[in-house]
């Protein structure tokens, strides 16, 4: 009795490892059991490319359009880094609906590392943002003839970096979920933050067909650092600041990890 009684104190639960991979595994299991949920997150970004891919084609025509380059081959790689972005936000509101359905004081009671809950999260929402990416991809080459001079390889860098991006972006929302601990609140500052980033960038049509204002916004906006690179890679053309993106990404999350966590164990 003494003995088993020892070894009850000692035990302080599973690894951190296999902490994050059950909750990791839960996550993704809550979300594929949800067909709502797995429906709408699909056709987001699909309406998302159709609409872009038709509203702004006739930029194509446009002077200081990179000649012989399709539109939806310039246009793709853009929609990547966006949904991506997109996708990060919603780390964070899942985040907060754990809090608000009691599921992380449940958490709280057991054994379990507030890192590992992080981390779980930021790696269910990675995978679904991966599976999102890689449909799209696929609508855009069997629909809209997607094919861009880099091929596979330029594709697959593209959307490396997208999920990059995506990464270090969904820490940062973590972290403002854990501090913010509001569904509505939490979506009003995301939407806030990203719509500029998305508009004011080179994502849909290039630097010199913006307004004068917006070009020097535009020149500073990190998110064109990101879509330049990722449409260099899908275009072939001489790659720079992907080094700079995958920094950037890394810096984030290692700050939104910091953060996240001091949140997350603030009482609840």
């Amino acid at each position: 009795m003494t003995t088993l009684a020892a070894t009850r104190t000692r035990w302080r639960g599973t690894g951190f490892g296999t902490q994050v991979l059950v909750l990791t595994q839960r996550s993704l299991r809550a979300l594929v059991s949800d067909p709502r949920m797995v429906v709408f997150s699909v056709l987001q970004p699909l309406i998302m490319l159709t609409l872009f891919s038709q509203i702004f084609a006739s930029v194509a025509n446009a002077p200081g359009f990179p000649q012989g380059v399709a539109y939806i081959d310039f246009l793709m790689p853009a929609i990547l880094v966006n949904t991506a972005m997109q996708s990060s936000l919603q780390a964070g509101v899942g985040l907060v609906t754990d809090m608000k359905n009691g599921v992380l004081a449940r958490f709280r009671s057991l054994p379990i590392r507030p890192g590992s809950v992080l981390l779980a999260r930021s790696l269910s929402d990675l995978a679904r943002t991966t599976a999102q990416l890689v449909l799209m991809l696929v609508f855009a080459l069997a629909v809209f003839g997607f094919s861009p001079a880099g091929g596979l390889a330029g594709i697959a860098g593209a959307l490396a970096l997208s999920l990059a991006v995506s990464w270090g972006l969904g820490w940062v929302f973590l972290a403002i979920a854990a501090w913010l601990r509001n569904a509505e609140l939490m979506q009003t500052v995301g939407f806030l933050a990203m719509f500029p980033l998305m508009f004011a960038s080179s994502a849909y049509v290039p630097i010199s067909g913006l307004p004068g204002w917006l070009q020097a916004v535009a020149e500073v906006n990190p998110l064109t650092y990101a879509v330049d690179a990722a449409r260099a890679m899908a275009l072939a053309h001489p790659v720079t600041g992907v080094v700079g993106a995958l920094v950037t990404s890394g810096a984030l999350a290692a700050v939104g990890w910091v953060l996240a966590v001091k949140g997350f164990r603030r009482p609840l």
